[in-house]
């Protein structure tokens, strides 16, 4: 593994290609993953509960993404270890985003974290909810996908219009003022309510 300052060249995770592959994703395989997926999850969840139950549970699946989204960020993928191979794997996970942030293909989870990853978010909500479990589930991952879109434009678009360019300006000064702050990408109401808000790149 190689921690390197952003260039041209794309830093190398792992010495096997096949490994290497593995942690980049493109935004037409993205899309591609998640137009499948998103409706597969919305079939197993269909005729699992009445419609009022359905948006709820939908709903607070949306509402955990978010959270979801600023605790890992914050608890995990900006933990400091001492011992060297839990900091090799944090680098792994987020720790070479920072260290080139404008990667467009490491912009986005790739496919060997999300899917498993979503797995078990997805057999837990079925264990505490029974088949009616997927549409929370279903929301959980419509957020996530949410997050993940805003994430990469975030790097790669110019972000035009305000709520957009808010959007960019919160992510921009997780990453060029100081990073631990403004965790939460699209849900920015938790870094409010947890004392983390960054308000400009100087504080």
């Amino acid at each position: 593994m190689t921690q390197g300052s952003p260039s041209t060249k794309r830093i190398r995770l792992f010495r096997s290609p096949g490994l290497e592959r593995l942690t980049v994703v493109s935004v037409p395989a993205f899309l591609m993953l998640w137009s499948v997926g998103l409706p597969l999850i919305a079939w197993a969840a269909f005729d699992t509960a009445s419609t009022p139950l359905a948006i709820a549970l939908a709903a607070s699946g949306i509402l955990a993404w978010s959270l979801t989204e600023y605790s890992l960020h914050r608890f995990v993928f900006h933990w400091q270890p001492r011992w060297q191979p839990l900091a090799n794997l944090v680098f792994i996970m987020h720790g070479n985003h920072h260290a080139d942030p404008n990667d467009p293909l490491r912009n986005l989870m790739p496919p060997i974290a999300s899917v498993p990853i979503g797995a078990l978010f997805w057999l837990a909500a079925w264990l505490f909810l029974g088949p009616a479990g997927s549409w929370f589930f279903l929301g959980f991952m419509v957020g996530y996908v949410a997050y993940d879109l805003i994430h990469y434009a975030c790097h790669q678009r110019p972000m035009k219009g305000r709520l957009a360019r808010m959007f960019k300006q919160n992510h921009m000064r997780h990453h060029h003022g100081r990073k631990n702050g403004n965790y939460a990408i699209t849900a920015m109401i938790w870094d409010r309510v947890f004392g983390t808000r960054i308000t400009s790149i100087n504080t």
